[in-house]
C-alpha cells in the first residue's frame, strides 16, 4: 500500500483550476465564506461535484417547486432515487427517467449503456425489481456526419445493456433534427415493482452505524462526468472520452440480486446509488437527508487501479456501485450474500453526529466540510428569462397542397421522423421476463404485473420538440397530454409522470424563458389530468458552440390496466368494422410534419391543447376499451389522421375505405395535427350506439368509413396498396443505416 509519505502533493488552488472545475468566481467566494478557509484540492472537487448544474439543479430548482407532485396514490415524489406510486393489492410502481446526453455524443455505446445502467440502479435502490425499460432518443440531421455513428452506437449500447441485464425495452421514441447535430439526446427510463411496505430510502438513520461500499471496484473512468454534463460543448469536447463511464450489465445483474436479497433479510437502514459524482454525491446525500455526519476512510474502498488519490476516488463515476448504511448485527450476513454473488463488500465509513463530511486517505484528512451546506447552500439562481414571442397562427386555406394527398402520405411515411423504427427496437429484447403484452411500435408498451395477476402496466415516453420551440407553454401541455393519450389508447388509467427536461444554456434568457414556460404548460396539464410528477431529471447546457437543441421536455407516463385482456392496440382487428374519429378537427397545419416535410416550411403556432377536451375524450375512449366496444384504438399525433389510418392498416394488413372526413381543405384535415383525437374501430352493428354514447357524453365523433381489403382509400385519391405503404414505411431507416439511403 502507498504510504502517506509518498502521496503526490495536491495542486495549488488557482483561478484557472477553479474555472476548470466549473465554478464561477462568486461561487468560489461562497465556498470561502462557508468554510472560512481555502479548500483543499479534494474539497474543491467535492464542491464542484455537488454544486454543478447536474447535481444541484441550481438554475431549475426554483421553478421545479411549482410542479404538482402529490396525489392519493403517490407514495414518494421527487427527491429520492425514483418516484413511487401505489397501484393497489400491496404493489408499488417505482420509476424514473434520466439523461446521458453528453457522454453518449462523446462515446455513443458506453454513454448509452451507462445511462441505462444508472436508471436501473435508481429503481432497484428503492427495493424494486425492474420490469421494463424505455427511452427517448434525438439525433442530428441524417446528412450530418455524426448522426449515423451516434445512432448506431447508442442504440447498440441501449440494447447491449438492457438485453444482458435482463429487462425488456418496450417503448421509446426516435427523431431527427439539425438542432441536435452537435448534441444528441439519450433519455433512459426504468420501471420496477416493489411492495408498498418494502420501499427503501436514501436518508441515513442512527449514529455509529457502518457505511458499506457494495458492487464493482472504483477506477478512473467517469472522472468529472457530472461537471462535463453541466457545460455546453465546444472545441475539443470529443477529447473528453475519459469522462465517459464504462458499464458492465452482468455485474449490475449480480448487484440487483444481491441488493434485493439483503433488503429481504432486513439488513439495510438506507441505500443510495453511486451515480453522478459517485462516492461524493451518494455519501453526502445519505448523511444530509438523515441529518447526520459521515466519515469515510478511502483506504478501505475497493479499487481496480493503483495509486488513486482521494480526489480521484471521490469523483470517479465507475458503474455498478452502491453505498449502504447497514444494521450492525447484520454485517456478517450481508457480507456473505455479496461474497456469494462475487461482489465487493467493504465497510468504508461510519455515520456520526457531527454534521460533518470527513474524508480520510492514508490517515490524513483530505476533506472536512459541513455536510448539509454542501447541498443546502449550493447556489440557487433565479436566472433572467424572456417570455417567448408567439408564432403566428397559420390559415390552412392559404397553404396550397404541392402534391396529391396519396403522394404526400407515401412521402411522409418514408421521412426520418415518421418512418418505422423497427430497425431500432428489434435490437432490444422486448419479450424477456415473459410479461410483455404490447411490444414497441404502438401507442404504449404494456407488461403484466406478474403471471398470476390480471393487472398490467402501460408506459410511454413522448414530447414534440418543434411545438415547444414555437410555443413552450402549449408544447409543455401537449407533451403531457400526448403521454396521457398514449396510455389511454391502450386502455390504461394514467397515474403519474416522470420527466426529463432537456434544454440549452440557462444563462441565455431566451433559453431560460423556454424552460419556464414549458414547465408552466407541464404543470397545468398535470393538474388538469390528475397526472402528478413523481420523479425526473433536468439536463441543461445541451449546446455546441452556442447552438442549442430544440427544447425537449420528455414526459414518461405510467398507467395501470386492471385486466390486460381489456386492452386495445393500433392494428385493425377485423374487416367490416366501422372507423370512428373522436375529437374535433380544424385542420391545424402550423408546426405539422406535413408543413415541414411536404410544404418545406417550419413555422406557425403549434396546435392548442384543450385539457378539458383531452380528459373528456380520453375518459370516453378508455371506457369503450374497458367494456369491449372498441376493437382497435390509435391516438392522433404527428402526421394527423392520414398517418394514423396508415399505421393502423399497416399494423394489421387490413385496409380501409374512408368515405367521410371532417369539413375543410382535404390536405389540412388529413394531415393537420389537432389535439385530443383518437381513431377507434367498433363492430359495424355497434357503430350507431357508439356514436349515440359519444353524443350523450359531449364527445365529438364522426364515422369515417370501414375496414377491409388490401388497400387504403382516401376520399378523392387513388387507392394505395397496404404493401406499398409498408415498403415506404419500413425502408428508410435500414437503408440509411446501411449507408445506401439518404
Amino acid at each position: 500500500m502507498t504510504n502517506a509519505a509518498t502521496i503526490t502533493p495536491e495542486p495549488a488552488i488557482t483561478p484557472e483550476l477553479i474555472a476548470e472545475h466549473g465554478l464561477k468566481p462568486d461561487e468560489y467566494q461562497r465556498i470561502l465564506d462557508l468554510i472560512g478557509r481555502a479548500p483543499t484540492f479534494t474539497e474543491l472537487g467535492i464542491f464542484s461535484a455537488m454544486w454543478n448544474e447536474h447535481c444541484s439543479y441550481k438554475s431549475s430548482r426554483i421553478h421545479l417547486r411549482k410542479l404538482p407532485t402529490e396525489a392519493p396514490w403517490v407514495i414518494q415524489g421527487p427527491g429520492e432515487n425514483a418516484g413511487v406510486i401505489d397501484i393497489g393489492d400491496g404493489d408499488a410502481v417505482v420509476f424514473k427517467m434520466e439523461s446521458h446526453n453528453h457522454p453518449s455524443y462523446i462515446e455513443p455505446y458506453q454513454g448509452a449503456t451507462t445511462g441505462v445502467g444508472g436508471i436501473l440502479r435508481d429503481v432497484f435502490t428503492m427495493g424494486a425489481r425492474p420490469i421494463a425499460a424505455l427511452n427517448f432518443l434525438r439525433y442530428g440531421h441524417p446528412d450530418h456526419p455524426k448522426t449515423r455513428p451516434v445512432l448506431a452506437g447508442s442504440v447498440a449500447g441501449i440494447g447491449g445493456y438492457g438485453n444482458s441485464f435482463g429487462v425488456p425495452t418496450i417503448g421509446g421514441g426516435v427523431g431527427f433534427h439539425t438542432r441536435y447535430d452537435g448534441n444528441c439526446l439519450i433519455n433512459a427510463m426504468a420501471v420496477g415493482l416493489a411492495k408498498t411496505d418494502k420501499i427503501f430510502y436514501a436518508a441515513a438513520a442512527g449514529v455509529g452505524l457502518p457505511i458499506v461500499y457494495l458492487g464493482s471496484k472504483t477506477g478512473r473512468d467517469g472522472m468529472g462526468g457530472a461537471t462535463m454534463a453541466s457545460a455546453e460543448f465546444g472545441e475539443g469536447s470529443e477529447e473528453k472520452r475519459p469522462t465517459v463511464q464504462v458499464g458492465d450489465p452482468f455485474a449490475e445483474k449480480l448487484l440487483l440480486e444481491a441488493c434485493l436479497e439483503i433488503m429481504a433479510k432486513d439488513c439495510v437502514v438506507s441505500i443510495q446509488d453511486m451515480g453522478a459524482a459517485g462516492l461524493t454525491c451518494s455519501a453526502v446525500e445519505m448523511g444530509a437527508k438523515g441529518n447526520l455526519g459521515v466519515e469515510l476512510d478511502l483506504d478501505k474502498v475497493p479499487c481496480r487501479e493503483a495509486g488513486m488519490s482521494a480526489y480521484e476516488m471521490m469523483l470517479s463515476e465507475s458503474q455498478e456501485r452502491m453505498l449502504m448504511v447497514l444494521r450492525p448485527e447484520k454485517e456478517a450476513e450481508a457480507e456473505a450474500i455479496f461474497r456469494k454473488w462475487g461482489l465487493d463488500f467493504a465497510v468504508v465509513g461510519t455515520t456520526t453526529d457531527t454534521l460533518r463530511f470527513v474524508v480520510k486517505r492514508h490517515g490524513k484528512v483530505m476533506a472536512d466540510l459541513p455536510i448539509k451546506e454542501l447541498g443546502d447552500e449550493a447556489p440557487l439562481y433565479d436566472r433572467p428569462w424572456i417570455a417567448p414571442a408567439p408564432w403566428p397562427v397559420l390559415d390552412a386555406a392559404t397553404i396550397p397542397a404541392p402534391m396529391s394527398n396519396a403522394d404526400a402520405l407515401l412521402k411522409l411515411l418514408a421521412t426520418p421522423d415518421l418512418c418505422s423504427k423497427r430497425w431500432v427496437w428489434e435490437q432490444y429484447d422486448y419479450l424477456i421476463l415473459g410479461n410483455t403484452v404490447q411490444r414497441p411500435g404502438g401507442d404504449a408498451g404494456v407488461v403484466r404485473v406478474s403471471p398470476d395477476q390480471t393487472k398490467a402496466l402501460a408506459m410511454t415516453t413522448d414530447v414534440t420538440p418543434r411545438y415547444c420551440e414555437a410555443d413552450p407553454f402549449e408544447g409543455g401541455k401537449q407533451a403531457v397530454a400526448e403521454a396521457w393519450r398514449n396510455l389511454t389508447a391502450v386502455g390504461a388509467r394514467p397515474l403519474a409522470v416522470t420527466d426529463n427536461l432537456n434544454f440549452g444554456n440557462p444563462e441565455r434568457p431566451e433559453i431560460m424563458g423556454q424552460f419556464v414556460f414549458c414547465l408552466k404548460g407541464i404543470a397545468e396539464a398535470c393538474r388538469a389530468l390528475d397526472f402528478p410528477i413523481v420523479s425526473g431529471n433536468v439536463s441543461l447546457y445541451n449546446e455546441t458552440n452556442g447552438r442549442g437543441i430544440l427544447p425537449t421536455p420528455t414526459i414518461g407516463g405510467v398507467g395501470v390496466i386492471d385486466d390486460y385482456a381489456n386492452t386495445a392496440a393500433i392494428a385493425f382487428r377485423a374487416a367490416g368494422e366501422a372507423i370512428v374519429l373522436i375529437g374535433e378537427t380544424a385542420g391545424w397545419l402550423g408546426q405539422s410534419a406535413y408543413l415541414r416535410d411536404i410544404v418545406g416550411r417550419e413555422d406557425g403556432a403549434p396546435p392548442p391543447v384543450d385539457l378539458d377536451a383531452e380528459r373528456r375524450n380520453g375518459d370516453f375512449v378508455r371506457e369503450a376499451i374497458t367494456d369491449g366496444t372498441a376493437t382497435a384504438v390509435h391516438d392522433l399525433s404527428d402526421g394527423g389522421l392520414a398517418i394514423a389510418l396508415a399505421e393502423m392498416a399497416m399494423a394489421s394488413g387490413i385496409g380501409a375505405t374512408i368515405d367521410t372526413v371532417p369539413a375543410g381543405p382535404a390536405h389540412a384535415v388529413l394531415f393537420g395535427e389537432d389535439q385530443a383525437r383518437y381513431l377507434v374501430t367498433v363492430p359495424a352493428d355497434a357503430a350507431d350506439s357508439f356514436l349515440s354514447r359519444a353524443n350523450t357524453a359531449g364527445v365529438p365523433a364522426l364515422r369515417l368509413g370501414t375496414t377491409g381489403g388490401e388497400q387504403l382509400t382516401l376520399p378523392g385519391e387513388r387507392p394505395m396498396m397496404i404493401a406499398d405503404l409498408k415498403t415506404a414505411h419500413e425502408s428508410w431507416l435500414p437503408a440509411y443505416m446501411a449507408g445506401t439511403g439518404a
